[in-house]
């Protein structure tokens, strides 16, 4: 199976499955000398944890990360960091059915038709559980960048029909609710309303929102490796993700030039713009202001509402799908953005690096 993999000069690559005995991921490309502990890594673990509220799976897994490479005295040594995490409460005959059908919203029948074979128990590499070890390998991204003064604020914009209010906006409040919402109003709001789909057996979907302030002008390409194509890319590789913005995102079509356009000032002989429509990006290339990102989170489709499907030998049948499910991802999701987005950032300006000569002499001087 191909494509576990991602970055150019920082790399990770992703391993195991849900029901299997561990997940895990090799971290490689980290430069030598970055202070990082299991403790750095497992603060990033905890906000994806599951069964911490009722606004996730009751699975109540541990998720306790255990560094086996990489670091030598509280500091990476420039060699793979690899890393892991032992699954301890997974059930996997509340499974043992599905291996008879394909349930409505998974991977089930690609992968029957792709590999003709299947890891049913909980999806295998496409359960959602895979994106712990995207977490694990995005937290040393994200700390080598904090390093640089490049920091996230990353939250969930909306469940459902909720959205936050800007006015309201309080990035202390999105650590003290479940839904992880930088609005006191809203959550509560959103709250009642997941809980409300949860009783009628049904899911939520959700839009998180992620904010990169510090990043320097420069970062990506203009044709294949712009920065807003290559975090499209790692974004939309999260399982649920159906749609990506940056910036003003899909609201653009509707506006015109004038509008849209951002215009540039002088300010203390800096260049800045007066707006931010295009989301901290022109050209592929990042222009200094804060990168603004979007992703789009489709409701669980494990559910225990009846669902039409196929059983594997082509006949119409009933599932109520059972287990343990998130009613709604954003909320644990919000991290698994923010990782993957971090991932492809620090990744770029390692690559940003060898962009112009005078650099280069001035490095090796």
């Amino acid at each position: 199976m191909a494509g576990s993999s991602i970055g150019n000069i920082f790399k990770i690559t992703t391993w195991g499955e849900s029901h299997g005995k561990a997940l895990g991921v090799v971290v490689d490309g980290c430069p030598a000398g970055l202070k990082l502990s299991e403790e750095d890594i497992q603060t990033y673990m905890d906000r994806r944890r599951p069964g911490q509220s009722a606004m996730s799976t009751p699975r109540n897994e541990e998720d306790k990360i255990e560094i086996l490479s990489g670091v030598f005295e509280g500091k990476t040594t420039g060699a793979p960091i690899s890393m892991l995490v032992y699954n301890k409460t997974q059930r996997s005959a509340d499974y043992s059915e599905i291996a008879s059908y394909y349930r409505p919203g998974h991977a089930d029948y690609t992968f029957d038709e792709k590999y003709g074979f299947r890891d049913y128990r909980g999806g295998g590499r496409s359960s959602g559980r895979e994106t712990l070890s995207r977490v694990a390998g995005g937290a040393v991204a994200a700390i080598a960048l904090k390093e640089m003064g490049i920091d996230f604020t990353t939250y969930v914009k909306s469940v459902g029909p909720i959205e936050i209010d800007p006015d309201r906006f309080d990035k202390a409040e999105i650590a003290k609710n479940p839904l992880f919402m930088p609005d006191k109003e809203a959550a509560k709001k959103a709250e009642e309303y997941v809980l409300d789909m949860r009783k009628k057996t049904d899911s939520v979907g959700g839009v998180v929102e992620c904010v990169v302030s510090g990043l320097p002008t420069g970062i990506g390409d203009p044709v294949f490796e712009k920065l807003s194509a290559n975090l499209a890319k790692s974004i939309c590789s999260i399982g649920a993700v159906k749609a990506f913005e940056m910036g003003d995102g899909v609201a653009v079509s509707k506006t015109v030039g004038s509008e849209n356009n951002d215009p540039f000032v002088a300010d203390g002989g800096e260049v800045k713009k007066q707006t931010n429509h295009s989301g901290g990006m022109l050209g592929g290339i990042s222009d200094g202001s804060n990168l603004i990102m979007r992703a789009h989170f489709k409701p669980t489709p494990s559910i225990a509402k009846v669902q039409q499907t196929v059983n594997k030998s082509g006949e119409d049948i009933e599932v109520s799908i059972k287990g343990r499910h998130d009613p709604i991802v954003v909320a644990r999701a919000a991290v698994v953005v923010e990782c993957m987005a971090a991932i492809t950032i620090f990744d770029g300006l390692l690559s940003n690096m060898s962009a112009r000569m005078d650099r280069v002499k001035d490095f090796y001087r």
